[in-house]
C-alpha cells in the first residue's frame, strides 16, 4: 500500500484562497507531483443555521465577531474523522497574533510525517475554549495583525513543504541558511563580478574553500549579531556564553571598493 504524501488541511472561511500562491515555484511542482496534498474544509459548511453563520459578539462586550467554539470543533472533528480527508496525527495548528511565534525548529516539527491542519481565525479571533478543546498549537508569523489567518498558513506551508523529502532538488541548500544553528545566512552573490563600482568579495573568487568557509561564518555571526540581537543572545545563552559580544573570528571582508 502506498503511504499518503504529507497533508496539509486549512479550515477557512475562505477555501478559494487556496492554493494561491502555493501552487506556484517549489511548492507547486512538488504538489502537482504529489509530494504532498492540501485540503480545505469551509468552515460555514458546518454552520448551525441555513445562512452559514460562523461567529458571535464577544461576551462582555466589545468590537467585533469572535468566531464560535461549537462550528469550528465541528469542522475539526469532521477533517480529523475523515469527511474531509484521511485523518491521521498531524499537528493541529490556530493561527493567531496570540500565539508563539514561528520559527525553523516549529517548522522542521511540522514538516515531520503525518502533516498539519491549520485553523485560519477570522474577525476578533476564535473562542478561547477551542484551543484546549481541541488540543490545538497557536502559531503567530509576526507582530501584526492580518485580517485572517490564511496567508499565515500559506507561510507556513511554504516553509514546511520546501523542507519534505524530494522537494528541494539540492538538498545542500537547505543547509546554512538563516536560522541554521540559530544564526542568519551569510551574503550571496553572482555574475557580473563588478556592479555600478562595488566588486563581489574577492574570496568568493579565490577557489579556498577553508577561506570561504571561514568568510561565510564571519557573516553569518555579523548578521545576526547586528539585525537580530534576540537571535544572538538566545545563541550565547544557549552556549553559556556570559559575555556574547563581538564575533571572534575577525573583521569582514569589504564588499565595495570606492571608485
Amino acid at each position: 500500500m502506498t503511504a499518503r504524501p504529507w497533508t496539509a488541511r486549512v479550515l477557512t472561511v475562505y477555501p478559494a484562497m487556496f492554493p494561491g500562491p502555493l501552487a506556484m515555484g517549489l511548492a507547486g511542482k512538488a504538489l502537482e507531483a504529489g509530494l504532498w496534498r492540501l485540503e480545505t474544509v469551509d468552515i460555514r459548511d458546518y454552520a448551525r443555521d441555513k445562512h452559514g453563520t460562523v461567529d458571535g459578539p464577544p461576551f462582555g462586550g466589545g468590537p467585533g465577531m469572535v468566531m464560535r467554539a461549537d462550528v469550528l470543533a465541528a469542522a475539526i472533528d469532521a477533517a480529523a474523522n475523515g469527511e474531509a480527508g484521511a485523518g491521521g496525527a498531524e499537528a493541529r495548528i490556530c493561527l493567531t497574533p496570540r500565539g508563539r511565534p514561528v520559527d525553523r525548529a516549529a517548522v522542521g516539527r511540522w514538516a515531520a510525517p503525518g502533516g498539519v491542519m491549520l485553523a485560519c481565525g477570522r474577525f476578533e479571533g476564535i473562542d478561547e475554549r477551542i484551543v484546549a478543546g481541541r488540543g490545538l498549537e497557536e502559531a503567530s508569523v509576526g507582530d501584526f495583525v492580518l485580517a485572517g489567518g490564511e496567508i499565515a498558513a500559506m507561510a507556513i506551508l511554504d516553509a514546511c513543504v520546501r523542507l519534505l523529502p524530494g522537494v528541494v532538488g539540492d538538498s545542500r541548500s537547505l543547509e546554512e541558511e538563516s536560522f541554521d544553528a540559530g544564526l542568519l545566512e551569510y551574503p550571496q552573490y553572482t555574475r557580473p563580478r563588478s556592479w555600478e563600482g562595488r566588486e563581489a568579495p574577492a574570496v568568493l573568487l579565490s577557489g579556498d574553500h577553508a577561506a570561504i568557509r571561514a568568510w561565510r561564518l564571519r557573516e553569518r555571526l555579523r548578521a545576526t549579531r547586528e539585525r537580530r540581537p534576540d537571535l544572538w543572545r538566545r545563541r550565547g545563552a544557549a552556549r553559556g556564553e556570559e559575555n556574547h559580544g563581538a564575533p571572534q573570528c575577525g573583521r569582514p571582508a569589504t564588499t565595495e571598493r570606492k571608485p
